[in-house]
């Protein structure tokens, strides 16, 4: 039975009508029982006053004037949100009490108060909270702290983030010894491992697991203007009118794209069927500050009718009256899917309302394979991986910037953190002496010594230039090397990234901030432009692109052979599939079908394995690759998510050959050793890791200028020190992260075993999005360029549909 409210709080709750929610009882009964505790609720369930009610009861009937409560989140953005949606209450209740916000955007002169004179309340991000932690006056700052509550648990968990904050997590444990911890998400499939992520010593038996209510189930669909899909494309861009109609019987309509490329094109896209005049914005992570702000801004004050955005908004973040999201394109995974969709309403009992707009037929099965599986309550699988060493070396630093450690004592705390439960003695020793020494191949250079010994199985930082150093250069996101785009008057409108930037010369365009954009010059770090009325190209961002989930993938090849659930497909779904079907063949759901044929004097294999477009890359230069040393002479090859296009001037008679599983042990560590894949995460490794510093006092090092350092580092790590920790770390990276190296495995193991080889005598229908792929590459962008492609593939698609 709960114990009641304090009085100010049941009356807040009565002058408005409420009454606090089961779930949010359980989480104030688990606070007052000292137990750990994960929420899972729906958006709209009021996580975030669950997460805070155990700390404004304690602090309403044991006040303090100390660090209370610590509160952590993924985004800058959603720390002030939650800080100007807790304020509300608070003022509304008269209480003595202060929260405040401290991330990257927080001045340097609020930030040093808060450690003399810290909030109640302390709202913050991974990075910030381990910086807090690298000060000396840190125990003195945390001893009493009661709480630390993880918003948006599953954004970071299984991520470098979450490596840092875990560990974070467990430096809190040893100077607060009653610390509580708290996790809160909406949308986890595996509640169990997210209990044992957050749980002292991993043991999710500490944790106790509170489930909200489910919400109203949510109001989804598909749109398909005029009930046709292009054969190609993977944005919706087809469907611009379609959408900005829905914009204009919406109150507010935020429109969800997956890369920041594709939000700058669709607001273009927008803006040019805008004929109501209708207020619209863009938001992503490489606007700058200002830019974001004033779009949120105006946002919460309800005077934006649509917006355009990336995952910079995917969170938790209550602005406005959002009535309807859009997905542009397919939804890669149902957990993200419904992530967005909870931004409609953010009110449990009303549904939310989503649209998804495929760009393509393959992605109109990706988009319906989505909503099965939140009708059947089936989230993506969740993978956790060991902690990160390079994060491993930056938090030990840290720790010794704050006072010097006993390495057994910190060997127990940091294997206190799940991810790092592992690790072995000899790792940890391995990490001390990096940070020691840089390693055997840079122990004769002195600004590689940051650590020295401090007595018996002790360490101290060497001087105390180090600490600075880095508190100046510590963090988990690596970006790329960046330009900032300025109007002459100086003012920021965001930042490019550096290879997009080497494109440009003076006289160029480009769409940016929702504007057409003309370069005047590129001058230390600027590139200064001036607006204008002419087309312009996208900007591209380099990184991972975001791949279909694997139990997307599964459903979609179920749908392939289940003719009975075509009924459901739009006709020229269904007759696609059909004509397949005759052509060719559709391949059951363990069978990887791949289909030869030649086309236009080259000769083409198509293997339709939907284990993603990274995966499809990484097998794609492989591929070639063997092509190459067979004699085949390869032209190049295309992916998407849901298939690899390889071609070239000899007919490919054994896909087999090219697709033995051998193929990851030779071709595939050549091909990384050798690409610029290892150099990219051993840039990020050496950063992450304090190899290599980004600033110093007053200055802040260019891109050119860290990978320059980083390039020499690691080719001397190369060929003096090959087995390095930080080379092992990029392995790792380079495997796991940017090449998903499991698909990559299932893909080759499932061709073994299964393929089925089609000799073609043309094109078929499921190859048709791919074979447009191989057309766009070959033109420059551009309004021309696009329609030449509308009329090639429907060029191709008469082909392929024939049935002679």
């Amino acid at each position: 039975m709960s114990q009641p409210l304090p009085p100010i709080l049941s009356n807040w709750f009565a002058e408005r009508g409420w009454s606090p929610r089961r779930h949010q009882l359980a989480m104030l009964d688990a606070a007052r029982a000292g137990e750990h505790v994960l929420l899972v609720a729906a958006t709209g369930a009021g996580k975030t006053l669950a997460g805070f009610l155990p700390t404004l009861v304690d602090l309403i009937e044991r006040p303090t004037t100390g660090l209370h409560t610590l509160y952590v989140s993924p985004l800058k953005a959603l720390a002030v949100d939650v800080q100007r949606n807790l304020l509300t209450p608070i003022e509304e209740m008269g209480l003595d009490l202060r929260v405040e916000t401290r991330t990257g955007d927080t001045p340097s002169d609020r930030k040093a108060r808060q450690r003399v004179r810290p909030p109640q309340i302390l709202l913050t991000t991974p990075e910030s909270l381990s910086l807090l932690l690298s000060y000396p006056d840190s125990g003195l700052l945390f001893e009493n702290l009661r709480t630390i509550v993880v918003d948006e648990i599953h954004a970071f968990a299984r991520e470098k983030r979450g490596d840092l904050l875990s560990l974070s997590i467990a430096r809190l444990q040893r100077l607060a010894s009653n610390l509580r911890r708290v996790g809160l998400s909406a949308t986890i499939s595996d509640s169990e491992a997210y209990r044992g992520w957050l749980a002292p010593d991993a043991d999710q038996e500490l944790v106790r697991l509170v489930e909200g209510d489910p919400g109203a189930e949510p109001n989804l669909s598909i749109l398909i203007p005029e009930n046709r899909i292009p054969w190609s494309g993977h944005s919706g861009r087809h469907a611009a009118r379609e959408v900005m109609e829905l914009i204009e019987t919406h109150q507010t309509t935020l429109v969800f794209c997956n890369t920041r490329s594709l939000a700058e094109l669709i607001f273009q896209d927008l803006w040019a069927v805008n004929d109501k005049a209708l207020a619209i914005g863009i938001h992503h992570g490489s606007l700058a500050l200002e830019a974001r702000r004033k779009v949120e801004a105006a946002m919460a004050a309800g005077k934006l009718r649509g917006l355009v955005a990336t995952s910079s908004l995917d969170l938790g973040i209550d602005w406005g009256d959002i009535d309807l999201v859009v997905q542009m394109g397919a939804p890669k995974g149902s957990s993200r899917l419904l992530q967005r969709i909870g931004r409609a309403n953010h009110r449990l009992d009303e549904p939310s309302k989503g649209v998804i707009v495929p760009g393509n037929r393959f992605e109109y099965l990706e988009a319906r394979a989505a909503l099965d599986a939140i009708d059947d309550g089936e989230l993506d699988p969740e993978i956790f991986r060991p902690g990160a060493l390079d994060v491993l070396a930056q938090h030990i630093l840290a720790v010794a910037c704050a006072a010097p450690f006993k390495e057994p004592d910190l060997l127990a705390e940091v294997r206190s953190a799940a991810p790092y439960a592992g690790l072995s003695e000899e790792t940890f020793t391995e990490i001390l002496n990096f940070i020691a020494t840089g390693g055997y191949a840079l122990r004769a250079y002195d600004k590689y010594r940051r650590l020295v010994p401090d007595g018996p199985e002790g360490w101290r930082i060497a001087r105390p230039v180090v600490a600075l150093q880095h508190r100046l250069n510590a963090g988990i996101i690596v970006e790329q090397p960046l330009l900032a785009v300025r109007f002459k008057n100086g003012r920021k409108l965001g930042t490019v990234e550096e290879g997009f930037a080497s494109t440009l010369t003076p006289g160029d365009h480009f769409f940016f901030a929702g504007l057409s954009l003309e370069v005047e010059r590129i001058k230390d770090g600027d590139i200064l432009v001036h607006a204008s009325s002419k087309s312009a190209r996208i900007v591209t961002y380099g990184g991972q692109r975001m791949s279909m989930s694997t139990h997307l993938a599964n459903r979609v090849r179920h749908m392939l052979c289940d003719r009975n659930a075509w009924i459901r497909f739009p006709d020229d779904v269904r007759e696609w599939l059909e004509v397949q079907g005759e052509r060719s063949t559709l391949p059951e759901p363990h069978e990887l079908l791949v289909e030869t044929f030649a086309h236009h004097g080259r000769h083409y294999m198509v293997a339709y394995s939907f284990e993603g477009w990274n995966a499809h890359q990484s097998l794609g230069m492989l591929i070639t690759r063997r092509m190459e040393n067979a004699g085949l002479k390869p032209l190049g090859f295309v992916a998407n998510d849901y298939g690899l296009a390889c071609y070239g001037l000899e007919p490919i008679r054994d896909p087999r050959a090219l697709f033995s599983p051998d193929i990851l042990e030779k071709e595939f560590v050549d091909w990384v050793e050798q690409s610029y894949l290892l150099k990219t995460a051993f840039r990020e490794v050496a950063v992450i890791g304090g190899l290599v510093e980004r600033q110093h006092p007053g200055k802040r090092k260019t891109g050119r200028q860290v990978s320059f350092s980083t390039d020499l580092i690691y080719d001397v790590l190369r060929r003096y020190e090959p087995e390095h920790l930080l080379l092992r770390a990029a392995w790792s990276d380079a495997r796991a992260r940017m090449t998903e190296l499991g698909r990559l495995v299932r893909l080759v193991d499932r061709a073994s075993a299964t393929m089925v080889h089609v000799e073609a005598d043309r094109i078929t229908p499921m190859a048709v999005p791919l074979m447009v792929i191989v057309g766009r590459e070959a033109m420059p962008p551009g309004g021309e360029a696009d329609e030449s492609l509308l009329v090639e593939a429907e060029a191709l698609a008469a082909e392929a549909m024939r049935l002679d």
